[in-house]
């Protein structure tokens, strides 16, 4: 298997380390490329470093675009022709008024990342929730985005630029990414995306969200400057109220005084969702998360929609 990766920053180098265990316990023989705009030496591991698409060797199995978000477009235009397989890196782009239509084809496959649908907190409720019966859902996710990356600083990453593709609310679409794999698309939704803490950035840090799904409401929190880590759910149902923590891996039932552990690595889920895009390669499974299903949730979370 040859597979291109575009970029190669931490998540990347995330991927292509997953990437070689699935490969390796699947028999799979892999050679990784890399297309980057430095020179440096090639990385141990990878079989070539390329600097331009001129110098690219052939037809590859996929390619995985993990850039900044802001060339994610352009990228995946440049390199249409280069395999069937995309993998492209959340959010899919940092805009949606760009025209798809070149990416409408048949014979191509296109995946947009959503690794949270592959944790176990949101694969349980995936199963063992009858959301007929959920009044109200909270969902959170606070952390500070300083400690996000370390040994980097905050203010020179994508994150902390508006120009770039950064901001909580699109660098935060797991949320909205994991609701609508539960629930679907709202019937209106309001928001408010603002900067409202002291961090250095010029994106937003602050995005609230108000969903109405006809038989239940839904409330969104993201932000970058909260000092400790929370990402759950809150299920308010007909007969309990039901946190799923997924951040530390446990579902509580408050009114039944039941706990599920459900504890599990980072690492899990994200190499899951490289077992899936290799099923997809194959044929095996569908997408799940096309261009066109990825832009519609990058528009509910830029507070596009009404």
């Amino acid at each position: 298997m040859r597979v291109l990766f575009v970029g190669y920053g931490s998540i990347a180098k995330r991927h292509i380390s997953n990437l070689q265990s699935v490969c390796e316990k699947r028999s799979i023989a892999l050679e990784v490329e890399l297309l980057r705009h430095t020179n440096a030496p090639t990385p141990e591991g990878i079989y070539a470093s390329h600097t331009s698409t001129m110098d690219l060797m052939g037809i590859y199995d996929a390619v995985f675009i993990t850039n900044p978000t802001s060339m994610h477009y352009e990228t995946l235009s440049s390199l249409l022709d280069t395999t069937n397989c995309f993998f492209i890196e959340k959010p899919v782009f940092d805009r949606t008024d760009l025209d798809t239509a070149p990416f409408a084809c048949a014979h191509k496959v296109f995946y947009v990342a959503c690794p949270l649908r592959y944790s176990s907190v949101v694969q349980w409720m995936k199963k063992s929730i009858d959301f007929s019966t959920v009044i109200s859902m909270r969902c959170i996710s606070s952390s500070y985005l300083p400690d996000w990356r370390p040994g980097t600083d905050y203010r020179n990453t994508y994150s902390a630029h508006a120009n770039m593709g950064g901001g909580v609310h699109i660098d935060l679409i797991h949320e909205w990414d994991y609701i609508n794999y539960l629930i679907g698309m709202p019937q209106s939704v309001r928001s408010i995306i603002v900067k409202r803490s002291q961090l250095e950035i010029d994106s937003p840090d602050t995005a609230i969200y108000i969903a109405d799904y006809g038989d239940k409401t839904v409330e969104v929190h993201l932000d970058y400057y909260g000092r400790v880590t929370i990402r759950r759910a809150e299920l308010i149902t007909t007969t309990d109220t039901i946190v799923c923590d997924i951040c530390n891996g446990y579902v509580e039932y408050l009114k039944a005084g039941q706990c599920i552990n459900l504890k599990e690595e980072r690492n899990d889920f994200q190499t899951l969702e490289i077992e899936h895009f290799l099923d997809v390669c194959m044929g095996l499974v569908p997408s799940g998360n096309t261009i066109e299903e990825a832009t519609s949730i990058l528009s509910l979370t830029r507070g596009e929609m009404g």
